[in-house]
């Protein structure tokens, strides 16, 4: 029998990371009834490797929402158990990080949707946010969607659309699942009432964002200047990405693309001061900004280089 009205419905919510976080905290300060959430296990973060809960885990259990961390979904009568005993109409996904097999989709009545980082079907997969940074689109977007059994394949509900502009992954994740929450809330008592006319997604249409390797964050300075300031944007703040100084692995947390071509080997650094490390690229030159040194804070190139000297002529990345 349909709720009086969309807040009494029974959600389940599923859930990892900060990107989880605000449609979460969305449906709590609207009064939806969340029998239950789910989410990763507890891991090992930070230099001192403490296991850590995860960030929607926080926010359940301040809430006072009973929380369930399974090592795995398939197969798993016990959890799946659990999931029935919450009796939910509807279950509500943001980057858990899993997939979720057909017992799961099938189980609530208004069935399982998930909050897609990217405008569907461009970004299907683990890392949308990243790639799309990486790729050099001008627009991303979240994109509210019922599950299927396909990765990311399933029909479209709404999509909400904004401007990549020169943010990274961090700045990026952060607005998208605040327009995320927004969207879920718009469409939830849609959703509960019948009332949403979703569109399927063209297949052929589709790409693909693979989950980030760390490996992906060494630089390459024999490509083109802006690709490596994608690179940067699009790995930060994690996992970064990197070149070899004097034998130690410096993190570049920001640079600037120079129009102004240079003929020196790739990596040859050109000028070092207050205005950053410009460095030799394939095509145009980059402009190291900020960089991060083993055990060291992240630093202004200006605040560095009152410690250090990078001598113009050497290269990075040997």
């Amino acid at each position: 029998m349909m709720a009086e009205n969309s807040n009494e419905l029974k959600v389940i919510y599923m859930g990892t990371p900060d990107f989880a976080v605000p449609p979460l905290e969305a449906m709590i300060r609207a009064g939806y009834d969340i029998r239950l959430v789910v989410t990763q296990p507890d891991r090992p973060k930070g230099r001192g490797k403490k296991t850590q809960p995860t960030p929607v885990k926080e926010l359940a259990e301040r809430n006072g929402i009973r929380v369930l961390q399974p090592a795995r979904i398939k197969e798993n009568e016990e959890f799946l158990g659990e999931l029935r005993e919450a009796d939910p109409d509807i279950i509500i996904v943001a980057a858990y990080g899993k997939i979720l097999p057909k017992a799961i989709l099938d189980l609530p009545r208004l069935g399982c949707v998930n909050i897609h980082a990217s405008l569907l079907p461009r970004f299907r997969g683990a890392a949308p946010i990243q790639r799309c940074i990486i790729e050099g689109d001008e627009k991303t977007g979240v994109t509210l969607m019922y599950m299927a059994e396909g990765m990311d394949t399933g029909d479209m509900i709404a999509r909400s659309e904004t401007e990549v502009s020169r943010k990274n992954a961090g700045e990026l994740t952060g607005e998208l699942s605040v327009l995320g929450a927004e969207l879920l809330l718009e469409y939830l008592p849609r959703i509960a009432a019948g009332e949403v006319n979703a569109e399927k997604q063209d297949d052929r249409l589709a790409t693909y964002a693979p989950m980030v390797e760390k490996s992906e964050g060494k630089l390459d300075f024999s490509g083109d200047a802006y690709a490596l300031e994608r690179m940067i944007r699009g790995l930060s703040p994690s996992p970064g990405t990197f070149t070899d100084y004097r034998g130690q692995r410096m993190k570049v947390r920001k640079a600037e693309v120079q129009e102004s071509g240079a003929h020196e080997t790739p990596g040859t650094v050109l000028s070092a001061d207050e205005h950053g490390i410009a460095v030799a690229c394939g095509s145009h030159i980059l402009l190291i900004t900020e960089l991060q040194m083993p055990g060291k804070k992240p630093m202004e190139v200006a605040d560095f280089l009152r410690g250090n000297a990078v001598t113009p002529g050497e290269i990075l990345g040997q």
